[in-house]
């Protein structure tokens, strides 16, 4: 059992989704300080307003004797607005900076490479066989 586990486990995809896994947590770190260091505050510059602030207070707390009896209910659409943004900037930041460099890369590889000629089927390669003949026998 312990021989099919480390099998399993020696398996390439589980090697490689294992390491994905690892960078992209770390590649998360990154993106995160991008948007949270450069962009955020760059529209904060531009806008200058925090939403996380903004929300709408559907039931207030209960306090009796100073101690909170029931909790109150609030929408906090501010924060939610923040995540989209948020959200929105890191795909912009992961397309921009990760994406369209390793797609241009791809493409510039692509480009350094021959195209080969597409296969010939059997029919095709008799008819030039034929057709090679009937041009030698006519010379």
């Amino acid at each position: 059992m312990f021989k099919e586990f480390k099998a399993f486990i020696m398996r390439g995809n589980v090697v490689d989704l294992a390491v994905g896994v690892i960078i992209g947590a770390a590649f998360k770190t990154v993106v995160d300080s991008l948007v949270a260091n450069v962009f955020t505050p760059l529209i904060g510059l531009i806008g200058g307003t925090d939403f996380r602030d903004l929300n709408i207070i559907l039931k207030h707390s209960k306090v009796v004797n100073g101690k909170v009896t029931d909790t109150g209910l609030v929408l906090g659409y501010g924060q939610f607005f923040t995540d989209v943004i948020s959200f929105v900037l890191i795909a912009a930041a992961v397309f921009f900076f990760v994406v369209k460099p390793l797609n241009a890369l791809a493409e510039r590889r692509r480009r350094g490479e021959e195209e080969e000629p597409p296969k010939l089927t059997n029919e095709e390669v008799l008819l030039t066989e034929i057709r090679d003949l009937l041009q030698a026998r006519a010379t």
